[in-house]
């Protein structure tokens, strides 16, 4: 069954609920909240071709007056979530072995879609056993429950770099990546997310720090697409990388992309003006708003109505507060 038929039967349903019963029911999305395992995608399935040969059998049960309400109401939450589908999947096409002084070990390539974005909103990052392994140990200190189930592909004494334990890694991390997205606490997890974003930035401050502009810039241009993904229910999580982007482009002498990059950092800061970024950010979009004949009065109202609030302190500038982040 597609997932055209299934949302197909989904509304039919709900209409027929609607007919035989006026009394309030439990809203599915609720039950949802307080399932994190029960988010299945519609790919998952694809992958398991018998099993999808049962479900599809078994739905093509029309819906009747003969079933109950309560039947009803249970059919219709298996075939929402059956049709529900994952925002993001994850690929790992290639791998390569790495020699590095008298150390050896196997790269994978993990490619990050967006569904239905085709490519255009892809991230590629790179990751080897030792990271996904950390990422495991990192996991189950917090969510020992949900991870109670979740298989991790383990060491082997020899034979680690033929090619084929190699490519059992390549499915197993796929699966476990997929997996570890489908459990909502885990995907909102820093854990999670630091292990899909840190290193990239910790390479892009690197060089922010080292006066390499242009590079941290397409590094952190690169990650900010994956982080904004990631963390859609924390907006303001992204906003170092925003005003780093900021900084960038500033010393690289682009004061319209600077200004462009520090509106949308300010737009998830108009309810968090104690949020340590606010008034460096607050400074530096009034002088690129001078500098590029735009209105900057409105900016320098905002700032001196903090003022008025605060005590007067040394704040720090939005350069110096980047080149602090991801210090080791």
């Amino acid at each position: 069954m597609d997932q055209d038929s299934h949302c197909t039967g989904e509304r039919e349903l709900l209409e027929a609920v609607s007919r035989i019963t006026t009394s309030s029911t439990t809203s599915t999305s609720d039950e949802e909240e307080n399932q994190p395992n029960a988010e299945i995608s519609c790919q998952v399935r694809k992958e398991n071709p018998e099993k999808d040969d049962k479900q599809d059998s078994s739905a093509t049960l029309s819906p009747n007056s003969s079933m109950t309400t309560k039947e009803l109401q249970e059919y219709w939450r298996n075939e929402k979530r059956q049709c529900k589908q994952i925002e993001l999947l994850f690929e790992i096409p290639s791998t390569r072995i790495v020699e590095h002084n008298l150390s050896k070990y196997v790269m994978y390539k993990i490619i990050i879609l967006q569904t239905g974005s085709f490519d255009s909103n892809k991230s590629i990052i790179e990751r080897r056993y030792s990271d996904f392994e950390k990422l495991h140990r990192n996991l189950l200190e917090e969510f020992s429950e949900e991870m109670e189930d979740v298989t991790f592909p383990k060491k082997t004494l020899t034979g680690n770099f033929t090619e084929e334990i190699i490519n059992e890694r390549k499915l197993a991390f796929k699966d476990y990546l997929r997996l570890l997205y489908s459990m909502k606490y885990i995907r909102r997890s820093k854990k999670f997310i630091d292990f899909l974003t840190r290193p990239e930035l910790q390479e892009a401050y690197g060089c922010l720090r080292g006066g390499q502009y242009t590079k941290a810039l397409e590094i952190l241009l690169e990650v900010i697409g994956l982080q904004e993904r990631l963390t859609k229910g924390s907006p303001v999580a992204i906003v170092p990388t925003l005003c780093a982007i900021v900084v960038c482009h500033k010393d690289l002498e682009n004061p319209a992309s600077a200004f462009e990059y520090g509106e949308k950092a300010l737009s998830r800061l108009h309810v968090h003006t104690s949020h340590r970024y606010y008034i460096p950010l607050l400074d530096t979009m009034i002088a690129l708003a001078y500098e590029l004949g735009k209105d900057f009065l409105s900016l320098q109202e905002k700032l001196e109505e903090w003022k008025t609030k605060k005590d007067p302190i040394r704040v720090l500038t939005l350069k110096e507060l980047a080149v602090r982040e991801y210090v080791r």
